[in-house]
């Protein structure tokens, strides 16, 4: 089994010069092509950035709207009540409570992607810190997740808002769709994530911002990419 998985990883491998920086339409493509696991694989991109995220002035965070959407279901939960609780449900969220949403997250049940919550919501919500921080799924006004337009947050997330925060090692990364879109879809969608992450180069941020870029799928390789072909212009 072992041998044969080598051998698949190998031959998506074939044709790719590890040490070269492909165009961003030309690492899609190969991409695609490599993509022929049994499932519909995810296209993930990687932006090593210039930054040290231990440095408050230095922190990469926000939300990309991607305009072909993930390709994936996201189940969102609302922290609302009264109309704000009837506005998130007519606008397509999974789950909506108010404390016995938070009793539900406090035993451990956690069946959401995306978490949203209205202002007045947080006092309850901020007891879960400790729950939804590690996740990725706390609330958060600058991401647009805690907001009185419950309605816009759920169809956001709903639709292809991804969230983005830097790591230890000055990485963002995010899923921006499946194999199974087309070129330009992808094209579309990993320019809007990598637009989102350039508007939010932080003040405390010197010399080169983007350093590296590279695209992958589930079980393909990763395709380095020159970050100057990531500009539409």
């Amino acid at each position: 089994m072992a041998t044969k998985l080598a051998k698949r990883v190998a031959k998506t491998r074939e044709g790719i010069d590890r040490n070269k920086q492909y165009t961003l339409a030309e690492a899609i493509a190969m991409l695609k092509e490599r993509a022929v696991a049994k499932f519909d694989e995810t296209i993930e991109v990687a932006m090593n950035l210039g930054v040290d995220p231990r440095h408050a002035d230095q922190m990469v965070r926000g939300v990309a709207n991607l305009p072909n959407g993930t390709g994936r279901e996201v189940r969102v939960a609302v922290f609302a009540k009264g109309d704000k609780a009837d506005e998130a449900k007519a606008a397509g969220a999974d789950i909506v409570g108010a404390e016995d949403l938070v009793e539900t997250v406090q035993k451990g049940e956690i069946n959401f992607d995306r978490c949203v919550a209205t202002p007045d919501m947080m006092p309850l919500v901020g007891r879960l810190g400790k729950i939804l921080g590690p996740r990725g799924l706390m609330p958060n006004p600058k991401v647009g997740t805690v907001t009185p337009d419950v309605a816009a947050a759920v169809k956001a997330s709903k639709g292809g808002a991804v969230e983005f925060r830097v790591e230890k090692a000055g990485i963002v990364h995010a899923g921006v769709g499946k194999a199974s879109f087309d070129a330009q879809a992808i094209e579309e969608n990993v320019r809007a994530f990598a637009d989102a992450v350039i508007k939010a180069k932080p003040s405390g941020a010197k010399g080169n911002y983007v350093q590296r870029v590279a695209l992958t799928s589930t079980m393909g390789p990763g395709i380095k990419i020159d970050p100057s072909t990531l500009s539409a212009a």
